[in-house]
């Protein structure tokens, strides 16, 4: 190895610990400078080829099922939102599809007719499916049970995430215990009005949930 660069003798009686500190900072060889320099090429080069990689866009993921992209896409027009969290999406997708062996064709045949006619409303698009094919209706159902609900194959997905809490989302959080005081439902509810729309797709038969 070779020796250190030379370094004037200083008395450590008369100088300042920050010259003392400085000093030994001088005291520096030339392998220190040399692997230095070394170590901040290297990381200069993964730093580019990491941002070389960030901007290059993305390959689409190997196997990936081409029936989930269109259940967002159907998704999305049945809920009428642009924009749906695809992690959700792909969990619900995941369930619904292990519940009827027959839903992944039933997304497929929706998607196709989103795809060959403008749909102004998920109402519109909802009684065209059912009219073109009545079993439409039950993956519909499924969809929309599954993201207003967050419940896919009888099995809870999603909760606080789920769209039925979206609108008071704002003011009022989804809670998993009762806000009333002791026998609060022997009381009248209050009175609301009627819903005036009709529904798009033909009424279903009743089914009532285990507990």
């Amino acid at each position: 190895m070779k020796k250190d660069w030379p370094c004037a003798p200083v008395s450590l009686q008369n100088v300042s610990p920050n010259a003392m500190r400085m000093a030994r900072l001088l005291r520096m060889s030339r392998r220190d400078v040399l692997l230095t320099g070394m170590g901040a090429a290297v990381t200069y080069g993964v730093a580019s080829g990491a941002a070389g990689a960030a901007d290059a866009p993305s390959a689409p993921a190997q196997g990936a099922d081409p029936v989930a992209a269109q259940f967002m896409a159907v998704s999305r027009l049945l809920t009428d939102r642009p924009t749906l969290d695809l992690r959700i999406g792909n969990a619900l997708y995941a369930g619904i599809v292990q519940s009827d062996a027959g839903r992944q064709a039933q997304i497929s045949a929706l998607h196709d007719l989103m795809s060959k006619e403008q749909f102004s409303s998920a109402t519109a698009f909802a009684a065209a499916a059912e009219k073109a094919d009545p079993a439409l209706k039950d993956a519909i159902h499924d969809i929309l049970t599954g993201w207003y609900r967050g419940v896919a194959d009888g099995k809870v997905v999603v909760y606080r995430s789920a769209l039925m809490f979206d609108i008071t989302k704002d003011a009022v959080y989804p809670k998993t215990y009762a806000t009333g005081g002791p026998f609060y439902w022997t009381t009248q509810p209050p009175e609301v009005d009627r819903p005036t729309g009709h529904p798009a797709l033909s009424p279903s038969k009743f089914v009532v949930e285990p507990t």
